[in-house]
C-alpha cells in the first residue's frame, strides 16, 4: 500500500519519451497520481527529453495518450525540459562562478582506466581533472577538446554541512553523496544532466513529495546536495519498488518490457492494466 501523505501534497511523473511506457511506469505514474489524490494535492506531469539523441516527439505523445487511456488526469501545461535549457544554463554558471563546477575532458575509457588502477572500495571517478590548472583547461576548451562540467562534491559539502532527507517508505536517511564522487552536470552533447534538470524542476515546480522508484533511492543524496547549494526547498520523498518480470528482474525499455500500448491492443482494459500495475 502506497503511504499515507502529508495533506496538500504535490507530486509528479516525470517520463523520458525514449519508448513507449510499460508497467513499471504505469506503476509510478499511477503511484504518484494516488497519493496526490489521496492527500487532496496536485499530480504534474513532466516530459524529460534533455537528450535529443533518443528522445522522440512520438514518444511524447504516446506518453499522454497511455497515461489518459489508463484514467490519470494531470495539470497543464506540461512542463518539457528541452525548452528550459536556458535556465539549466544559468543554474550551471551560478555553480562555476562559486567555484563548484569544473570541466572535465576524460574519455570514458580514461576514466575506465583510471578506476582500474585505482585502490579505493568504489569504481567512481577519481577526480582525473578536478585540480587541472585554470590556464590548461582554458587551453584545451579554446581548442576545441570535448568536456563535462563535474561537481566538485568535497567543495560543495564544505559549504552546506551534513545532509539528510526523509522517505515516507525508507524512513529518514542520511546523505553520502560523496560515494558517487564528482558527478556530472553537464556533457557537450547534453547541456545538462538528470540530476540537475530534475531537481530544479521539482523546486520550480512546487513538488513537495518526490515519488520514484528505489533504483533512484542513492541519487536522492545528490539532489539534496544541489538543494541546499541553490537554496531549493527540500521535498519529501517516497521510492516505491519497482515492478518486476517473472524471473524477478525489473522492467526497462531496453530489454524490450512489454508495453502499455501491446497490452491494450491484446483487449485488455485500462482497469486490467491497473490491476497488473498494483492499483486496482
Amino acid at each position: 500500500m502506497p503511504p499515507t501523505p502529508p495533506p496538500g501534497s504535490v507530486t509528479r511523473f516525470a517520463p523520458s519519451p525514449t519508448g513507449f511506457l510499460h508497467l513499471g511506469h504505469a506503476h509510478s505514474a499511477l503511484f504518484a497520481a494516488r497519493l496526490a489524490e489521496q492527500a487532496g494535492g496536485r499530480f504534474l506531469l513532466r516530459i524529460e527529453d534533455i537528450d535529443a539523441t533518443r528522445c522522440r516527439p512520438e514518444f511524447t505523445t504516446a506518453i499522454c495518450e497511455d497515461l489518459a487511456w489508463l484514467g490519470l488526469a494531470w495539470e497543464e501545461p506540461v512542463r518539457v525540459q528541452s525548452a528550459r535549457m536556458a535556465h539549466y544554463g544559468a543554474t550551471l554558471d551560478s555553480l562555476r562562478g562559486r567555484g563548484l563546477l569544473y570541466p572535465c575532458f576524460c574519455t570514458r575509457g580514461d576514466i575506465a582506466a583510471a578506476i582500474a588502477a585505482a585502490h579505493g572500495p568504489a569504481a567512481i571517478y577519481p577526480g582525473t581533472c578536478r585540480n587541472l590548472p585554470a590556464a590548461e583547461a582554458d587551453a584545451r576548451i579554446a581548442a576545441g577538446r570535448p568536456y563535462a562540467l563535474r561537481l566538485d562534491v568535497t567543495r560543495a559539502l564544505a559549504e552546506t554541512g551534513p545532509l539528510h532527507f526523509t522517505d515516507l517508505i525508507h524512513g529518514p536517511r542520511r546523505c553520502v553523496p560523496e560515494a558517487q564522487g564528482d558527478v556530472v552536470l553537464a556533457r557537450k552533447d547534453i547541456p545538462a544532466s538528470y540530476h540537475l534538470c530534475v531537481t530544479q524542476d521539482d523546486a520550480e515546480q512546487g513538488v513537495t513529495l518526490v515519488t520514484r522508484g528505489e533504483d533512484l533511492l542513492e541519487a536522492t543524496d545528490i539532489h539534496r546536495l544541489l538543494q541546499a547549494l541553490m537554496g531549493w526547498p527540500e521535498p519529501l520523498y517516497a521510492h516505491h519498488g519497482l515492478i518486476t518480470d517473472e524471473a524477478g528482474k525489473r522492467l526497462a525499455k531496453r530489454d524490450q518490457a512489454p508495453t502499455l500500448r501491446a497490452l491494450r491492443a491484446s483487449g485488455m482494459s485500462p482497469a486490467e492494466v491497473r490491476a497488473r500495475a498494483g492499483f486496482p
